[in-house]
Order: C-alpha cells, then structure tokens, then sequence
C-alpha cells in the first residue's frame, strides 16, 4: 500500500472518530438502559424511610422515563439518565414498550401526588416490577 493510500485511510478513520465523538448523547440512546435505570430508583423509593425520599425517587424515575422534554420532568431532581439519552419514551421505538413507559410513567407522577407514604412505597414496589417486565 502506498503512503498516499495509508494517509487517505488515516484521514477518513480520523474524521470518522471525531465525526461520532461530535454526535448528541440522542444519537447513542439506550433506552432498555434508561429503563433499567428508572426501575433501580423505583426500588430506592420502595425502600424509603422517608415521604421525602421515596419522592426524590420516583422523581429519579419519572425523570428517566421521560426525558428532559417530557410531561412532569423535575429539573430540580437529578436525572440519572441524562448521559443515556434523552428518556426512556422518546428513545423507545417499539410501539407496545412505548405504550408501556407512557401509562407507567402516568402512575409514577400519580404516585408522586401521594401523601402517605406506605402506599407511595407500595406503588413504587409495583412501578418497579412493571418497569422491569417492559420489553
């Protein structure tokens, strides 16, 4: 091979890497991650001591399941999903799975609206098991 050729291939190798290092986080979405993710925070909230906490995280989990973008994202909870993409619903692309997220995502802000905290944990306790049952 001749020196031309080699540089050419070290080029185009170089700017294929740049080109997927300049790539949105969106681009390497992994929504079965996200899901994952969400469904950890669903079992930190069952096992709260506190309202407070098993708020913060079912806060965790909704923010996971809807992105930054969606319905009921709390800016000032944390987003343990911010580096998977951009939630576990705009990422899915299997409608059924998406369908899924939506109606678990509704019981996890319905969840959140709750002010007795052992049936906030027992509603984490079956959002957790639902989020892990998704396909």
């Amino acid at each position: 091979m001749s020196t031309m050729n080699a540089m050419k291939k070290s080029w185009i190798a170089l700017a294929l890497g740049v080109g997927l290092v300049a790539l949105p986080v969106a681009a390497f979405a992994d929504a079965h991650a996200e899901v994952t993710t969400a469904a950890e925070h669903a079992g930190f909230s069952a096992a709260s001591k506190t309202l407070l906490m098993a708020h913060t995280h079912l806060h965790h989990t909704l923010n996971c399941l809807v992105g930054p973008k969606g319905h009921g994202f709390d800016t000032k909870a944390a987003n343990p999903c911010a580096e998977l993409g951009n939630g576990a619903i705009p990422d899915t692309t299997d409608a059924h799975a998406k369908r899924q997220l939506e109606h678990i995502a509704y019981r996890v802000r319905k969840a959140i609206g709750n002010h007795h905290l052992a049936t906030v944990k027992k509603d984490a306790e079956r959002i957790e098991a639902e989020l892990k049952d998704v396909k």
